[in-house]
């Protein structure tokens, strides 16, 4: 099964049409997050003097191999990530933390691999619960962000602002 973001769905509750393209925008987003370069361009990098190979050794030597990075996020990546992050993490509140720490956790996903940084075993372990209990609370947490997003939707429709989730 896809979905609006081409990326199969796998997790093992069972959700709706509706709540699965809220999990497939949240992991989007998490995946560009991740993805997001960590330094910035720095103006000493252009005046930078270039290394001297002094034996043989140092020339093929794999010490300072390149380390395998995420192509830059697109406008539209980025986009998506500003409208869902924060923003549909905080329609849960803030009495249900438990639920929301699950719910960031699983919507970071390795931008190159596709695999979840924290699989349901291991968030188990993290929140010291079974994972079973660990689905049914993310679940719980998409169904709140579900209903928050709707209520917004109305109340757009209701003060004639005519607001739309896009899918």
């Amino acid at each position: 099964m896809t979905n609006s973001c081409d990326r199969p769905v796998t997790d093992c509750v069972s959700v709706t049409a509706s709540e699965e393209y809220i999990i497939a925008r949240l992991e989007r987003a998490g995946k560009t997050l991740l993805a997001m370069p960590d330094k910035g361009y720095k103006p000493g990098l252009a005046q930078r003097q270039h290394e001297i190979v002094r034996s043989i050794w140092d020339a093929f030597s794999w010490t300072n191999a390149p380390v395998l990075r995420a192509p830059a996020p697109t406008m539209e990546d980025i986009r998506v990530m500003d409208e869902v992050l924060p923003d549909w993490v905080l329609l849960i509140p803030e009495s249900k933390v438990e639920v929301r720490r699950i719910v960031q956790c699983r919507l970071m996903v390795h931008p190159l691999s596709g695999v979840h940084m924290y699989p349901w075993r291991r968030l188990g372990e993290v929140m010291h619960m079974d994972y079973k209990g660990v689905q049914r609370r993310h679940a719980q947490g998409i169904k709140i962000i579900y209903e928050g997003l709707l209520k917004r939707l109305t109340n757009g429709y209701e003060n004639g602002s005519g607001a739309e989730m896009r899918h």
